[in-house]
């Protein structure tokens, strides 16, 4: 059903978020007052109302949520497409038991909107690959998802 709107996140959604999960994350960017959008998979849900995501601690994006706190996190589950609209914050400036300089976000979560068009619905996921070092990848990601469920 298109353009469902919610304050907090459904219990489906929530699971969704409990594992690593291709998003697409737009902030205002500090200089030009602009959209700045990027992909990122380290996100997870820690309550129905926050959402973490582990950038590195030099992004863009952690300059961006410095000037101007408005974040909104797309995600395709459920067969459709949600826009997740919110204030961030830097909740750490550097994630601890990683060993890369990470930073954590925090997303209060003000607004979950299903945005697909419609008559329509979500019949395949995006899939990524990891190009470096798949076991160090896979070790990685453990390392991540674990330190930002225990923030």
């Amino acid at each position: 059903m298109a353009n469902r709107v919610e304050d907090r996140l459904s219990q489906e959604l929530f699971d969704c978020f409990q594992s690593e999960r291709f998003v697409t994350v737009a902030t205002v960017d500090k200089d030009t007052g602009g959209p700045a959008v990027t992909s990122l998979s380290w996100v997870i849900a820690k309550d129905e109302k926050t959402l973490y995501l582990a950038v590195d601690k030099k992004s863009r994006m952690v300059e961006n949520i410095q000037q101007h706190a408005s974040m909104a996190v797309n995600v395709l589950a459920n067969e459709t497409s949600y826009t997740i609209t919110g204030l961030s914050k830097i909740k750490e400036e550097t994630l601890n038991g990683v060993p890369l300089k990470l930073a954590l976000l925090e997303l209060s979560v003000n607004e979950v909107r299903d945005v697909m068009f419609y008559g329509s619905k979500i019949v395949q996921y995006p899939e990524y690959d990891k190009t470096y070092d798949k076991k160090a990848a896979e070790k990685l990601d453990i390392q991540v998802m674990k330190a930002m469920k225990e923030a």
